[in-house]
Order: C-alpha cells, then structure tokens, then sequence
C-alpha cells in the first residue's frame, strides 16, 4: 500500500468534491499539500491577510455557485481569517474555512502557556454553520464530507475545521482513505417538494388579481432567475427582490421596483392582493415583511418557497409554505400555472406605478446637481462607469455613503452580477471581492465602486492582484473622509466632525502604481471615461481616482429612507 500525508489527503478530499481554487495566506503547516498542489491541479492565492482571502474565497462561491475554500495558518493566521468567515455567515454563502492547530499533545487538553494556542473550535461557534477538530488522519474524509453537507445544506453558510500540525504531517496508508464522491452521499436538488402543495400553490395564484414577487438570495443559489421571472410574466406580477438577490430580474424591467423607489414600491405592495417570496427571510432592509413597507398579512395571500424550514414565517404568517430547491419548485408552479390560465395582463394600476417611478428618476436626475461645483457629483461619476461597462460585467461595491449612491445610479441587469455586504455592510470587502470573482469568472469585465475610506481596509491586496495579473478596475470615490460619518454626526447635531478627515493629499493612484497597477486621477467628469478606457486597455490591475464632491457626498438619494430601515426604535 502506498502512503499520503495529511495534507495531501486534504487536497484529494477537495478536489474529490470539485474544488479547484484554494484562497489563504501561508503557513509553514501547510507545506504537506502546498508541494502537491501541481500534482492536483489546485490553484492557490496566497492575499496580504487572512481575511482578504475569505473574502476572495466567498466571492469565489457567489459567483459561480458553488462553495469556496479558505484557509488559514495556526492561531493568529485563524484569528484573522474570522472576519472573512462572519460576513459568509451573514450573507449565507457555503464557505469552507480551514485552519492549522498546534501539535495535539499542546492543545488537548491545553497546559497553559503554549505558543499560538486558542480553542478555535469554540471560537469559530457563533459565525459558522458547525466546527469539527480532525484528531485522527483517518477521519478525515468522513469530516470534511460533513464540512460540504453541511455548507450546502438548507440556508448555505460556511463551516469550520480545525487540522492540528502533526495530523497534517502525518501519514496513513492511501488504501484507508475511504473518499467518495459528492454524488454517493450528498443530495442533489431537494426537488419541487410536495405534489398537494404545489398544485394547491397554483390554484390559489391563479386566482390572484394583483400578485407581487419578492426575490431573496435563495433565488440566486438555486439558479432560479429565469424560472422567477417567467411564473411572474405568465401572471402579470410586479417583482421586488432583497439586496442580496439584486440582478435576479433586470433593474430595467418594466415591473421591477427598486428597493429606493419608495413611493411606488410601497403602492403596489399596498394594492396587491398576494405575495409569493421566495428564497427570503424578509429580514430588516426587507421593512421585516410589515406596514408600511408591505400590506396588512391578514388581509393579503402570502405563499412562501425556501429550501430551509427554518426559514419559513420568520417574520410574516403565511398562508403556504413550499419546501424545496426553488428552481424545481418554481418551474413546478410555472407547469401548473400554465396548464390553468393563459398569460395574464399585467393590472392597470402599473400605469399609477409608472407615473410615481417616473417621479422618482426625477428625483434622481436633480440629485445629479447636487455640490459645490467644485468636484464630480458622486451620481455622475457612477452612472459613467455603469455607462461604460457592459451589462453583463460584474459589479463589487464597498462604501458607506458611496454605497448608497451606488444603490440609486448603478443597475444590476443579470444575476450573479453584484457583490456586496448586503446584510452585514462590511467594509473592505470590495477589493477582495474584485479579486475572487475576476478569478472565478475571467470572461466577465469585473469593477469595483468604491469609497476612500473602504478601500483603506484592505488596499494592500492591490499587490495580489497584480501578482496573480487580475485585471480589475477599481473605481475609488475619494471625498477624503468617513462620508456616512460626516453625514451622521450633522444629522446628530455633535458641533465640529470629529475623527472624519482623511490625509486630503492621498493620492491612490500613485498606491496603485507602487504596487505595480496601472492608476488614474480623475478630477473633472469628462476625464472619467477616457481614463477607464485606458483602465481597461492597460490589461492589468488599474485604479482610477476620481475626486468627488465632499458637500454632494453627504446626501445620496435614498439615505433617509435607508437610515428608516435600520435605525427605527420599533420593530
């Protein structure tokens, strides 16, 4: 019998389950399967910190699909790796987070004393979906088929495991290593569910004057957007969707309205008659599924698919649950729907819907003349870089105030098309992202909208991008300060900002360039696309740093209506 290491164990067991990309820094553990990598054909990207690389690995995942795989080194290297893994946590990306540990001996039961030690286990609890320690080289197999099932399992999310340095080093006899592939012991696609509920589901949509659909990232992981918005043409629905299942239908879609598109959203949510949510926990930036944002539950239908049960009436009562894999449960409705009524006309009351989105673009166009006049409205500057990437290009945003400009001038027009913190708002996710997702997906032009303040949490990855040769563009929305905090601290009446300004000289463009990318200032609007053809055109990781007015800055359209959704004193 021939005999492996630890490590090289590890990298047979991932690539058993699909994985071709691992994202980490390095760690003298790892040195086992680092010197396999080749023989496996695993790519690996070592980023500047710990952190960066979880978010490069769920961007990974969240682009296409599938789960992503961190890993980090003993004790600190672990540590730092754990802010990458809450935001998976938050945002439900399957995630599998690996770490080194300390020799067994050192750590069970812990003496005290010892170097780099830290009950991992007990710290990965409350940010993952379940941790396991593997003491014994030949369970491994056996764990990290658990770590899969249950990342993907439900509401995905991410799981952590613990591999101990001498586990690691160790050899066992290949021969008992019992892998087996994904399709001899995970289930595939839940499937449509209950025949009864479905057709049950279908009866009660059809005879529904006024149905709105409400989208949330279930709708993404399940590859459900065509069957989403067919079951909604075929019934004349409007369409609504969380942040996190942004691009599911097309912002310009005529019966599309947008989570800032307040008046007419609320309208037709009054005015409708039922609601089918699907892949959504109708959390709090969903208004928690109450008045005002949505109609009284008493008086309205509400049917509900989602793959968790545990998901289900969370926050609103619902008159159906469906538990199943949406895409096969939505193309179950779609079939049932069809086989009883013709195409619907959508009601007349869009016409009143039209006429109040019409006023909120508007709003929008006036909000472009916000400022001093003395540097580039934040709206313009976005609404050009949207105007010169292609419809299918991915989109990471990162900021706070940026952010919400982004929200307002930068439709998302396909799915799997956005990455952002949407239900953790966590800054310095933005250039990673770029990264991992320009990884997962070449073909696809990749840009980053972002604020200053942001990108100072990880704008040393710039030397990973340029390393690997990913060619991103990063577009810094520089107003040289804590935007939303300067925003914040007018609205609290404090006197004097205090702790908001930034060094007002940075120039990120030359950052950029000592890294090796290519960068562009940018301090008048006319300058910005020719400086992103040029972006572009460099092949390598490029920055553009356009200089935005601090004034316009302070009020994007939308930030009350954003500070309404989180900042109420009820719930």
């Amino acid at each position: 019998m021939s005999s492996i290491t630890g490590g090289e164990l590890l990298l047979k067991t991932l690539k058993t389950e699909g994985v071709s990309m691992i994202f980490g820094v390095l760690d003298g553990s790892f040195n086992t399967w680092l010197a396999k990598l080749k023989e496996y054909d695993m790519g690996y990207v070592c980023p500047r910190h710990e952190a960066a690389g979880a978010h490069m690995a769920e961007a990974w995942a969240r682009t296409r699909g599938e789960p992503g795989v961190t890993i980090g080194g003993i004790g600190p290297g672990a540590v730092n790796m754990s802010a990458g893994v809450a935001v998976a946590f938050a945002e439900g990306t399957p995630l599998i987070a690996i770490s080194g540990q300390r020799r067994r001996n050192i750590i069970y039961p812990d003496r005290g004393g010892s170097f780099q030690v830290i009950d991992l286990v007990d710290f990965y609890r409350p940010i993952t979906k379940w941790q396991a320690s593997i003491r014994d080289l030949r369970r491994m197999p056996e764990i990290m088929r658990k770590a899969f099932r249950m990342a993907l399992s439900g509401r995905p999310g991410p799981v952590y495991i613990e591999i101990p340095e001498d586990v690691i080093r160790s050899v066992i006899d290949e021969d008992l290593a019992d892998i087996w592939p994904a399709s001899s012991y995970r289930a595939g696609s839940l499937g449509a569910g209950d025949v009864a509920s479905i057709e049950r589901a279908a009866d009660i949509l059809v005879r529904a004057e006024r149905p709105m659909f409400h989208a949330g990232g279930g709708v993404q992981w399940a590859g459900a957007w065509d069957e989403f918005i067919a079951l909604g043409e075929h019934l004349g629905a409007g369409f609504t969707g969380s942040l996190g299942a942004r691009g599911v239908v097309p912002e310009d879609h005529p019966r599309y309205f947008h989570p800032l598109n307040r008046d007419a959203l609320e309208a037709a949510r009054v005015d409708a008659d039922l609601y089918l949510v699907v892949g959504s926990r109708l959390g709090e930036l969903d208004g928690w599924a109450k008045e005002p944002l949505w109609g009284d539950a008493a008086e309205r239908t509400t049917i509900q698919v989602d793959v968790d049960p545990t998901s289900i009436a969370i926050n609103r009562p619902v008159d159906l649950a469906l538990i199943g894999d949406a895409r096969a449960v939505l193309a179950a409705l779609l079939a049932a729907v069809q086989s009883r009524t013709a195409a619907r006309t959508p009601h007349a009351g869009f016409e009143r819907y039209a006429a109040m989105t019409a006023e909120w673009k508007q709003e929008l166009e006036q909000a472009l003349g916000y400022g001093s006049g003395l540097a580039i409205n934040s709206g313009q500057m976005i609404r050009t870089v949207r105007e010169f990437f292609p419809r299918d290009a991915i989109m990471v945003q990162d900021g706070g105030n940026t952010s919400l400009w982004c929200a307002n001038y930068n439709p998302i027009y396909g799915p799997r098309s956005y990455l952002y913190t949407a239900k953790f708002g966590h800054l310095g996710t933005g250039l990673p992202y770029a990264i991992g997702a320009k990884m997962a997906a070449p073909d696809r032009p990749v840009y980053l909208i972002t604020g200053d303040g942001a990108l100072g949490f990880n704008i040393q990855e710039l030397e990973t991008a340029r390393r690997h040769n990913v060619p991103i563009v990063i577009v810094v929305a520089t107003d040289q300060g804590w935007g939303m905090e300067r925003s914040s601290q007018i609205f609290a009446q404090i006197g004097a900002f205090v702790e908001t300004e930034l060094v007002q000289e940075i120039r990120y463009d030359h950052i950029a360039q000592a890294f090796g990318c290519h960068g562009e200032y940018v301090s008048e609007i006319d300058q910005l696309a020719p400086a992103l053809q040029r972006a572009q055109a460099s092949g390598i990781p490029a920055l553009v740093q356009v200089m935005v007015d601090k004034q316009a800055n302070l009020a994007p359209p939308g930030a009350l209506i954003f500070g309404s959704m989180v900042y109420r004193a009820e719930d």
